[in-house]
C-alpha cells in the first residue's frame, strides 16, 4: 500500500506532485476489494442511490463483459443514509470487477478525486450514478482502445450531440452558467458540467491532486487545472437523457456555483493549479 500511495503522487514526466489533501491519498486506497492493472477504470459517485445504482450496475456489468481488455469499477459511497453502500456489497457477490469505498464526508468532488486516486486504470472514467447518458457511449472515448486526448468530456452541445427530455428553463439556466464559464475561467469549451468524463492515468494523477472544490463547481476546476499543466481537452458529442431526481438545489447551488467560479479565477492568479517544483 506504501508503494501504491507513492505511485499516486507521480505525475507528468514522473515529477511528484503535492496534495491539497494529502490524507485523500490514504483514504482512496481503502476500499474493499482490489483490481490488478486494469486498462478501463469507471468511477461512480454515489450519494443515496440506493434507487437507481442497481439498473446501473446491471447495465455496466453488461457492457463491461463485452470488452476486449480488463476493467474495474469503482462505486464512491459518501454519506449515504440509505442502503447504497449494502447494494454495492452485494453486486460485489456477483461483479468482481466492482469496488467499494466508503466516504464519511459528503460533495460530489469529493467522491470523484476519491475514485480517480484510488483508481488503477490507464484510462479513468467518472459517471454519474444515473447514467443519464448510455454506458455504451464510453467507446466513444476510447476509440481503438485509446482516448482522444488525455481528457475527454462529454458534451451536449457539441456537433452531433443530442438532448433528450430535458425542461427548457433547466437548459437555459445551464447554458447562462456555460457562458459565465467560458468569460471567466474556460474560453472554447461549450459543456464543462456534464458529468461522463475521462482522464487518462498521467492526466488524473496530475490534476486531482491539485483540487480544492467538493461542491458542484468541481468540474470546472478540474479541467481549469488540467489546462493549466497543458493537458489536451476534447469535447465528445453524447446523446444525453435528461433524468429527473436531481441532488442539485437549482437556485441556492447555481448561485454558489457562479461565485465558485471567482475563486477558481482568483486560484489560478495565485498560481495554485500548477505542479510544484522539486
Amino acid at each position: 500500500v506504501a508503494q501504491s500511495a507513492s505511485a499516486l503522487r507521480l505525475g507528468r514526466r514522473g515529477r511528484r506532485f503535492e496534495s491539497a489533501h494529502p490524507d485523500l491519498f490514504l483514504q482512496a486506497l481503502q476500499s474493499d476489494q482490489l483490481v490488478s492493472t486494469p486498462f478501463l477504470s469507471l468511477i461512480i459517485p454515489a450519494h443515496n442511490e440506493s434507487e437507481r445504482l442497481p439498473a446501473s450496475l446491471e447495465a455496466v456489468k453488461r457492457y463491461i463483459s463485452s470488452l476486449p481488455f480488463e476493467t474495474e469499477v469503482i462505486v464512491v459511497e459518501n454519506n449515504s443514509s440509505d442502503a447504497t453502500a449494502e447494494i454495492v456489497r452485494e453486486w460485489m457477490n456477483t461483479m468482481p470487477q466492482l469496488r467499494l469505498i466508503n466516504l464519511a464526508q459528503p460533495g460530489k468532488g469529493n467522491a470523484i478525486r476519491t475514485g480517480m486516486l484510488a483508481a488503477q486504470g490507464a484510462f479513468r472514467f467518472m459517471a454519474d450514478a444515473d447514467f443519464s447518458m448510455p454506458v455504451e457511449e464510453i467507446g466513444k472515448f476510447l476509440p481503438d482502445d485509446k482516448p482522444l486526448a488525455s481528457v475527454g468530456i462529454a458534451s451536449r452541445e457539441a456537433p452531433g450531440s443530442k438532448r433528450i427530455g430535458e425542461p427548457f428553463y433547466r437548459h437555459l439556466i445551464g447554458r447562462v452558467y456555460n457562458l459565465l464559464v467560458r468569460l471567466l475561467v474556460l474560453p472554447g469549451l461549450q459543456d464543462t458540467q456534464c458529468g461522463f468524463k475521462c482522464f487518462s492515468a498521467e492526466a488524473a494523477q496530475a490534476i486531482f491532486p491539485l483540487q480544492r472544490l467538493e461542491g458542484w463547481s468541481f468540474d470546472v476546476e478540474i479541467l481549469t487545472i488540467a489546462r493549466q499543466l497543458g493537458f489536451e481537452i476534447a469535447e465528445v458529442p453524447i446523446t444525453w437523457h435528461y433524468q429527473p431526481g436531481s441532488r442539485m438545489h437549482l437556485i441556492q447551488d447555481s448561485l454558489q456555483m457562479a461565485k465558485d467560479l471567482f475563486t477558481i479565477r482568483q486560484q489560478r492568479k495565485k498560481g495554485l493549479y500548477h505542479a510544484p517544483k522539486v
